[in-house]
């Protein structure tokens, strides 16, 4: 074995550049939070070269010129004063790896000035090597970078196309832009616009300059506060006829920072569990602020990855939160006009008041655990119990979320008619709505069930004996409590054959065979979401069928009940219940001016 000998500062610095620097967009991301950290509110940043080139100027503090070499260094930072400081970062960054790092993989020249001064600072780096020189320049910071990964050839070898590289890119910037609406934020192309936020400090706005305005007119706003805990979450998440295909539009902020949170995933995935159709993700735009010294950034060098000193109250305050949004309760409702994540806080409560008014989550710390190798977030089935919206009676914190019940209101939409002896044409003040008749009036029945304290049965006198096969039979007899809950009254006559003695009251007319086929059938192999099935096969059997001629009267009877849910976007499985189709399209294709 080789004698031990102290690496060179430019290997160390290449070795914590492989960590920090994984590709083109981690020095663009570094860079930017550098700027934002800084106090900017303008940034822009230039791509060229298949990606290797990189530009970012802002209108920043700067950097002191005797602070200037300093800063290349390894493990030298502003952000971090003494050792309590690592437990309470309020910054980006608090390493002092990414600059070090950046220069020993690149050619970085950097022209920076503060406002104490007349005259800038030129620094030119190659190889960890820095030279100063003055120069003159605007107040603010200029990092240019050339040629990245110049002397490590594997690492350049192992970049994609430069398209796929500057689609990185581009997704590190809309996660910051969406992050600071407060700063104008511009990102360029080989001279080209590619995506430009004015700095408003207006959420809405800088989502759809990032995305589209089809995304925002998707969007409920969620606005929560836990005054004792320190605890705000704010943003937007989509209805759940809003959906794209992967996760990627999650983005999830801590303090600002992006982060890939396997809480706050989780948190969100139980909202919209029966809501979205399988493999269908809501948009989502969420900040939680947390006093710094309850998580723990310090993981990972990326400082993507988080740990909270109660894992459990974040999952609480994130999905009560979240359905709260979707149930169109939030503390201070401005969704046309909502700013940034930083909003006043609301008046500082009592303890008392508090108790009073806020959920109590519990404090097991063990209940959720966090696979520390992996992204997997294991839920005991108890615990997801408590955060079931079942029963109001079990579950009163749900009542929170209720908007306040008004007198019932003439129905001021005007039915059409009917499509296909499926679909209700209504005409409303924003276009031509199409609602599908057994999915809007699934919604009302399913959360109908879950509202009512007290299932009405009707009896049966007569019914089919129904054979099951004995694993079926076990499941039955083992949730025979559960069945009876939601108005279902099952006997054994033998073996593996059963009878309903009772079925829910709207399901009088359903033949009670197609009842349990459905439930069975569904269950899947997953015995924790028998009530889930059972709710939902009920909802379904009692709702009028497609192909179901309709009169007027009892179209809108359908509409009318539906128009009162809470969660008026989908079925409990996912399908979307009505499309509209604009004034503005319709006239567009006739040709009409109005």
């Amino acid at each position: 074995m080789a004698r031990i000998k102290q690496l060179s500062k430019h290997l160390i610095n290449q070795i914590a550049a492989g960590e920090v620097i994984e590709r083109p967009a981690s020095v663009v991301k570094e860079l930017t939070e550098n700027s934002i950290d800084a106090g900017a509110s303008r940034v822009s940043i230039d791509i060229d070269n298949e990606c290797r080139d990189i530009r970012v100027a802002d209108n920043g503090s700067g950097i002191h010129p005797d602070d200037i070499l300093l800063a290349f260094s390894k493990h030298a930072t502003s952000k971090i004063q003494q050792d309590d400081d690592l437990f309470d970062i309020h910054t980006f960054g608090f390493r002092g790896e990414a600059l070090a790092s950046i220069i020993s993989i690149s050619k970085v020249t950097c022209i920076t000035r503060t406002k104490d001064f007349e005259t800038g600072t030129k620094v030119h780096c190659e190889n960890s090597e820095v030279n100063q020189t003055e120069t003159g320049c605007a107040v603010g910071t200029i990092m240019e970078v050339k040629d990245l990964f110049y002397n490590l050839p594997v690492r350049l070898k192992f970049l994609k196309s430069s398209n796929t590289e500057f689609s990185y890119i581009q997704e590190i910037v809309q996660g910051i832009a969406l992050s600071h609406p407060e700063v104008s934020i511009e990102l360029k192309k080989q001279g080209k616009t590619m995506l430009k936020t004015t700095g408003q400090n207006n959420l809405t706005q800088t989502i759809k300059e990032v995305y589209s305005s089809d995304v925002t007119n998707n969007l409920k706003e969620v606005l929560r506060t836990d005054e004792l805990a320190g605890l705000k979450i704010s943003g937007f998440v989509s209805t759940p006829d809003y959906t794209r295909s992967s996760k990627k539009s999650y983005h999830t902020y801590i303090n600002s920072r992006a982060v890939k949170c396997p809480v706050f995933q989780k948190a969100i995935d139980m909202v919209y569990r029966n809501l979205t159709a399988s493999n269908k993700y809501p948009f989502v735009v969420l900040n939680l602020e947390i006093p710094p010294h309850d998580v723990d950034v310090n993981v990972h060098p990326t400082k993507k990855e988080v740990r909270y000193k109660n894992p459990n109250q974040i999952f609480n305050f994130i999905y009560t939160a979240v359905q709260g949004g979707l149930s169109n309760y939030v503390e201070h409702s401005s969704p046309s006009n909502v700013s940034g994540f930083y909003s006043p806080a609301p008046k500082k409560e009592t303890e008392q008041e508090h108790n009073n008014t806020v959920i109590q989550f519990p404090t097991r710390q063990k209940d959720v655990y966090i696979d520390e190798n992996s992204d997997t977030m294991y839920v005991p089935q108890n615990v997801m119990a408590e955060f079931e919206p079942i029963k109001p009676q079990q579950h009163s914190q749900q009542i929170m979320f209720t908007p306040p019940v008004e007198q019932e209101e003439p129905l001021k939409d005007k039915i059409i008619g009917q499509y296909k002896d499926t679909y209700i044409l209504i005409e409303t003040d924003d276009g031509l709505e199409i609602v599908d008749q057994h999915i809007a009036e699934e919604r009302y029945n399913y959360e109908k069930l879950i509202n009512d304290k007290n299932i009405v049965s009707q009896m049966l006198f007569v019914s089919d004996v129904i054979s099951v096969s004995s694993s079926e039979a076990e499941l039955i007899k083992e949730n025979i409590a559960k069945f009876e809950r939601f108005g279902y009254g099952i006997e054994f006559t033998g073996g593996n054959e059963i009878v309903f003695r009772k079925v829910p009251q709207m399901l009088a007319k359903v033949n009670p065979k197609d009842i349990m086929a459905d439930i069975l059938e569904n269950i899947e192999g997953d015995l924790n979401n028998l009530e889930e099935r059972i709710l939902r096969t009920t909802a379904c059997k009692a709702s009028v069928k497609a192909n179901t001629p309709l009169s007027i009267w009892q179209m809108q009877e359908i509409i009318k009940k539906w128009r009162t849910t809470k969660m008026p976007y989908t079925c409990p499985h996912g399908r979307p219940i009505c499309h509209t189709i604009p004034h503005k399209e319709l006239a567009g294709f006739f040709q009409r001016a109005k």
